[in-house]
């Protein structure tokens, strides 16, 4: 019996043989987005009865916008790695907190670079067209939820930051930047438009080892900052040569 279920698990989690081929056409990919920050320190929100769930902190005064790009490289048919780079900024202010007659506000610029891993829940269907791993976008092929992807997300990286206080915070500013660690999590969804394109957003929130993003330090602190970035991103898929390698590669070789 213990066998039979053993085989049965097999089956469902292994791509077929012809799936298993046609993602490996479009191996490489490079993507573009922008979207939105939600930063979590010290300035600003809310005490903790005052503040279900911590919903109450996040405020349309605070977000700010970030842009990205990242390369992905697929290692198998669900998982792939992915380097990215985002350029943003996070904006922290007392206005509307439990600290409001504090008047504390600070503005932060930011660069995120990140290593990153992503595990494929749900695949898409169109990698089993060979048609759409061409570059077609006959959408008749195949339905709207059969070109999605759901996917998970962690790895690590660090935030270089400068901050930038107003006349009430200066004089408690410890530090005016600097760089520190940070991990990442999240989830994200494509929508598979080609066998070529993808459109997709993506949610993530950011643990960071620093406790000082926004420029200030409570006494009273018991955690380090947090961020959460909200991107739409643009995806392009790079047709692989038979070597392995992008095909633009694979042709300048063969000119050689």
């Amino acid at each position: 019996m213990r066998n039979i279920l053993f085989a049965i698990m097999l089956l469902l989690f292994l791509p077929s043989p012809g799936s298993a081929q046609l993602w490996k056409m479009r191996r490489y990919e490079v993507s573009a987005g922008i979207g939105t920050t939600q930063f979590f320190g010290d300035i600003g929100g809310y005490s903790k009865g005052d503040n279900i769930l911590g919903l109450k902190d996040i405020s349309f005064t605070n977000t700010r916008i970030n842009i990205n790009t990242a390369f992905k490289y697929r290692i198998l048919d669900n998982v792939s790695a992915r380097l990215s780079l985002s350029f943003g900024s996070f904006h922290a202010t007392d206005e509307k907190g439990s600290n409001e007659g504090r008047g504390f506000e600070s503005s932060t610029q930011f660069i995120e670079p990140l290593i990153i891993g992503e595990y494929y829940i749900i695949k898409n269907k169109g990698e089993n067209s060979y048609q759409r791993m061409k570059g077609s976008s006959n959408s008749s092929l195949l339905g709207f939820f059969q070109m999605l992807d759901f996917y998970i997300y962690s790895g690590f990286g660090g935030l270089v930051y400068n901050v930038k206080p107003n006349e009430k915070l200066e004089p408690y500013l410890k530090e005016s930047g600097g760089f520190t660690g940070v991990i990442p999590l999240g989830i994200g969804a494509n929508f598979n438009y080609t066998g070529a394109y993808n459109f997709g957003v993506e949610l993530g929130g950011r643990y960071t080892f620093s406790d000082n993003i926004d420029g200030y330090t409570s006494d009273f602190s018991k955690s380090n900052d947090m961020y959460y970035l909200l991107n739409f991103t643009f995806t392009y898929k790079i047709r692989t040569g038979e070597n392995g390698l992008p095909l633009f590669m694979s042709s300048k070789r063969r000119r050689r």
